[in-house]
């Protein structure tokens, strides 16, 4: 059976900058922490991005010494070519992004005991799902980002206030279906309970089936555009590159068009002309502070193995920046109230799909 730990609250760890330093005065090696992409590259300003960048902060810090490997292939076998390749280089706290890794680190946690794992959306299973089990060595983790899609849905709504948004995803997994449904839940709230008028069509919700395909995540958010959609929620790894991409170009040509970005603050990635981002803002899950976090624990001794963790708003696992330049500041107002009552439970979000915003 396997453990599920749900978090109500993100660990504190009690180590400091004086505990790296003692390691370094005694001699003692840094710990090796290593990291195996997921489709993508490791700038792709996203899920593999944002968890490397996590582990560069502790790099940085002078906590471990850090190491990525990009496999040649998305399949089981491919992941675990390069997890025993870290492995055998002697990074024995490897983290890997992403439900793709389920399988994989499935075995991995048997053949290499005495490492550790970090898995992010996901948590170990066999391949024919007939048994799910995290050993001692792993922690799974898991986002509500129905919850950041939700303040991403009223951020936007609030900030155009009339006009018509769509929904791009890569794969039609949960984790990005969740973005979807909080996102629609938050237009539908916005709609009710705030004055604004904004229309989301059922044609305008497209599941591209990648993360990686630049060219078709360009295409599908031009034909959205120039369908009249003002408002675009990217949750697409590189296909949202290419929403992005295609958003910029329009507001080159002065056509007044948005992305909201998603994972991490995408705003700089929105730049196009002096200073200015299309990017409206971000529906975040903080992935960056999820693999630093579990690097702390395991220098602290804490490692919470076996452990599946749920972030959430009670936690401050997710959220949209804190600091939004597209978002006029009584939007941004708002989203921080909506924010404290998603932390008191005044408002929940369903995580499953809801009816009634189609139109």
């Amino acid at each position: 059976m396997k453990k599920i730990v749900v978090v109500l609250c993100v660990l504190l760890v009690l180590t400091t900058s004086l505990f790296a330093q003692g390691d370094m005065e005694s001699g003692e090696q840094l710990l090796k922490v290593g990291m195996v992409t997921d489709a993508g590259t490791i700038d792709d300003k996203s899920f593999n991005q944002g968890t490397w960048e996590g582990i560069l902060k502790a790099e940085e810090e002078g906590l471990v010494e850090a190491k990525y490997l990009k496999p040649s292939g998305t399949t089981e076998a491919d992941y675990l070519k390069e997890i025993g390749n870290l492995y055998d280089a002697g990074y024995h706290f490897i983290v890997t992004p992403g439900f793709k890794f389920e399988t994989a680190i499935f075995e991995a946690q048997d053949k290499w005991p005495d490492a550790k794992f970090v898995i992010l959306d996901g948590e170990p299973h066999s391949a024919d799902y007939s048994e799910f089990r995290i050993e001692d060595n792993v922690v799974g983790v898991y986002w509500a980002e129905q919850e950041s899609g939700f303040l991403a849905g009223i951020a936007a709504a609030l900030q155009v206030e009339e006009g018509e948004f769509g929904f791009i995803g890569g794969m039609e997994i949960p984790a990005v279906q969740k973005f979807n449904w909080g996102f629609q839940q938050g237009i539908m709230y916005a709609n009710e309970n705030l004055g604004t008028d904004i229309m989301l069509k059922a044609e305008n919700v497209i599941y591209q089936g990648s993360f990686d395909n630049v060219a078709a995540g360009q295409q599908i958010a031009a034909s959205m555009f120039d369908k009249g959609v003002d408002v675009i929620f990217a949750a697409a790894g590189g296909v949202g590159v290419g929403a992005i991409n295609e958003a910029k170009a329009r507001a080159k040509a002065g056509q007044d068009v948005w992305i909201i970005g998603v994972d991490v603050d995408q705003y700089p990635e929105g730049l196009y002309t002096d200073g200015k981002s299309i990017i409206l803002t971000s529906a975040m899950k903080y992935l960056d502070r999820a693999s630093y976090d579990m690097i702390k624990h395991e220098l602290a001794g804490t490692f919470p193995g076996g452990t599946t963790l749920r972030l959430n708003a009670t936690n401050d696992g997710i959220g949209i920046p804190v600091e939004n330049p597209n978002l006029d500041a009584d939007v941004e107002a708002k989203v921080a109230e909506m924010y404290q009552m998603l932390k008191d439970g005044s408002i929940t979000v369903a995580d499953t799909q809801i009816s009634g915003l189609y139109r």
